[in-house]
């Protein structure tokens, strides 16, 4: 198992514009080979669309991982990290019912919450691993499911997780959230666009501005990221929180990367430790 220190940020490597456009090429590839691998004949789909079942097993000291995917993602777009997450011992789950993830980000989270409140906490707790859109679900769920109040009487005790303890506990168990190309601040390019779902991640909009302001959960978020993501060229960095450049370019291919893996898992471990 990998070890539980704190993640840190690396240097932006500088890349061509040739660079740039391999990456692209290669990012839309994966992303439309993951959206392939759905497909199947019907006599196999509904086993494709179940998760492994390594990913069943519990674990009494590694917290539960709940999968967030982003917009226009089904839940098997993350199953390499899934599977990763899986091999390094934790029990990894799926919240049916999410579809491709088109509904606005905050009805979104109180369906994820609403579903993680029909089962029973884990004594590990939860950790959300939530990739671009997901991000966004899953801040907004820490915010509103109690982890706020628990990071607030950190504060008041002088951030000692302990103390805190006794005066709020995190509802759901959620310990914190694994963003991966999360647009914490929005996308311009948002504007190309005449689909809602994705305009809804214009900086101005109402759901972005209103996450961006409030910084109460930022402390345990950590944010994952490449050097290249031409879906969100403001970048995914979130003050407060950790945020961590791994080498993959990408906006989705990055998901399928060791270093991606390595530092999710790393990451999950931070929170836990906290």
């Amino acid at each position: 198992m990998t070890s539980a220190r704190e993640p840190s940020v690396v240097g932006r490597p500088n890349a061509s514009v040739l660079d740039r456009v391999k990456w692209w090429a290669a990012d839309y590839g994966y992303a439309l080979g993951r959206q392939l691998a759905i497909l199947a004949p019907p006599w196999t789909l509904r086993r494709r669309r179940r998760p492994p079942r390594a990913w069943r097993h519990d674990s009494a000291t590694l917290p539960e991982i709940v999968l967030v995917p982003g917009v226009y993602e089904h839940w098997t777009f993350l199953r390499p990290l899934g599977d990763a997450l899986a091999n390094a011992g934790h029990r990894v789950r799926v919240v049916h019912g999410l579809g491709i993830n088109r509904r606005p980000i905050a009805a979104t989270a109180e369906y994820l919450g609403e579903q993680l409140s029909t089962l029973p906490v884990p004594d590990a707790g939860r950790v959300l691993v939530a990739h671009s859109k997901g991000g966004l679900v899953g801040k907004h769920l820490l915010i509103n499911s109690g982890a706020a109040h628990q990071a607030a009487a950190e504060a008041a005790v002088g951030g000692d997780p302990a103390a805190a303890a006794t005066e709020a506990a995190p509802v759901l168990g959620l310990l914190g959230m694994v963003a991966v190309c999360t647009p914490f601040h929005g996308v311009r390019l948002a504007k190309l666009f005449p689909d809602p779902s994705i305009r809804a991640f214009l900086p101005g909009d109402e759901t972005i501005v209103s996450l961006g302001r409030d910084t109460s959960v930022n402390g345990r978020i950590v944010s994952v990221f490449g050097p290249f993501d031409p879906h969100i060229p403001e970048g995914s960095a979130l003050d407060g929180a950790t945020n961590v450049l791994v080498s993959a370019p990408g906006h989705f291919r990055v998901l399928k990367a060791p270093a991606t893996h390595q530092a999710v898992i790393e990451g999950v471990a931070h929170l836990a430790q906290r």
